[in-house]
C-alpha cells in the first residue's frame, strides 16, 4: 500500500523479479479502459511482463464499488494460491483494501431519488455544511471524511437516511470475507517535500503524454459525463473542467497538482490508523532489501 507516486509499482515489480508473485491492482481508477495516462497505469511492456488482475475490467461509463472489489479480488486470490503462487496486493484505494481484510457493510442499496435530493440540498448549503450535518448524525464517519468529500458525504448521509442507522454502525456489523492472512507493508516517505516534488513530476509528464487528448476522449462517449464515478478521479475531473471551459489550463494544473497532495494526505493518514502495519520508506535505498526481511519472516512463520 501507499500514497499516490510513492514508487508501489516499481516496488511490486522488483518483488516479481525475486518471489513466485501474482499481482493484484488495488485501484478504484485503473479498473477502467481508455484511463491509462491520467491513472499512471502500467504501460503495455510492463503488463505483458507483469501482469495485474483488475486493470481494464469496466468501461468509464460503469460503476464499480468497493463490494465488487472485494468478489473479484477474493476470487483472484483463490485462483493465485490454488496455483501454487502468492498474490501481492497494489494499490492505493484504501477503502478496497480495508473491505478486503476487514470485511464490508451490506449497506442499504442505494436511491437515485435520494442522491438528487441530496445533490439539490448541497447546491444550496454546500458541502461543508452537509458535512457539518453528518457531524451530528455520524460523528465517526465525518472524522474519516473530508468535508470537500461529495461523494463519500452523499452516500453517508444517503445510508442513514434511508435506514435511520449510521453509516459506522453499518460498517461495525461486518465479518472479513475471506480467511487468509495479510502481511501489510505500506511505502510512507520519511519525506514528504519528496513525495509532492514527484506529483509535481508525474502530472507534467501526464500532460506531456497527451493526457488531455485521452481526457478529450472520454468526454467525446456517450454516456459520460463529469458527473461519473470513473471521472471523479483526481485529474481527470479537473482536466475535464479545463476542456468544458470553466478553467484555464494553468487552473487545471495547479487544482489537479493540489487536488493529488490532498489526497496523498488523506492515504497517509489513512494508513496510520491501519492496523498491523509495517512501514517502509520507498525512497531509502535499502527499501526492498528491508520489504524483503518483513516477507521471508511472514512465510517463515
Amino acid at each position: 500500500m501507499g500514497p499516490t507516486a510513492s514508487g508501489k509499482t516499481d516496488i511490486a515489480l522488483q518483488l516479481k523479479a525475486k518471489l513466485p508473485v501474482d499481482l493484484i491492482s488495488v485501484d478504484s481508477a485503473l479498473v477502467y479502459r481508455g484511463m491509462d495516462i491520467g491513472t499512471a497505469k502500467p504501460d503495455a511492456a510492463t503488463l505483458a511482463r507483469a501482469p495485474h488482475r483488475l486493470i481494464d475490467i469496466r468501461e468509464p461509463e460503469d460503476a464499480y464499488s468497493a463490494g465488487a472489489f472485494v468478489r473479484d479480488a477474493c476470487a483472484a486470490i483463490e485462483e493465485i494460491t490454488a496455483s501454487g503462487r502468492i498474490p501481492l496486493l497494489v494499490g492505493g484505494t484504501m477503502l478496497y483494501f480495508r473491505a478486503l481484510t476487514a470485511g464490508i457493510a451490506e449497506l442499504p442499496e442505494g436511491s437515485a431519488s435520494m442522491r438528487e435530493a441530496l445533490d439539490a440540498e448541497a447546491q444550496i448549503a454546500g458541502w461543508p455544511a452537509m458535512h457539518a450535518e453528518l457531524q451530528s448524525v455520524d460523528p465517526d464517519a465525518a472524522a474519516r471524511i473530508d468535508p470537500n468529500d461529495s461523494q463519500r458525504i452523499q452516500r453517508a448521509l444517503e445510508v442513514y437516511r434511508l435506514s435511520g442507522k449510521p453509516l459506522t454502525a453499518w460498517q461495525a456489523a461486518t465479518v472479513p470475507p475471506t480467511d487468509h492472512r495479510f502481511l501489510k507493508i505500506a511505502l510512507l516517505p520519511a519525506a514528504r517535500a519528496e513525495l509532492h516534488e514527484r506529483i509535481i513530476r508525474r502530472l507534467d509528464a501526464m500532460l506531456d503524454d497527451g493526457f488531455i487528448e485521452e481526457v478529450r476522449g472520454l468526454r467525446a462517449r456517450p454516456g459520460l459525463t463529469a458527473a461519473s464515478p470513473s471521472m471523479r478521479a483526481v485529474g481527470y475531473r479537473q482536466i475535464w473542467a479545463h476542456l468544458a471551459g470553466e478553467v484555464s489550463l494553468d487552473t487545471a494544473r495547479a487544482r489537479a497538482q493540489a487536488a493529488t497532495r490532498q489526497l496523498a494526505k488523506r492515504q497517509i493518514t489513512w494508513l496510520r490508523s491501519e492496523p498491523s502495519l509495517h512501514a517502509v520508506d520507498p525512497l531509502e535505498v535499502s527499501a526492498i532489501d528491508a520489504i524483503m526481511g518483513l516477507i521471508d519472516g511472514e512465510l517463515s512463520q
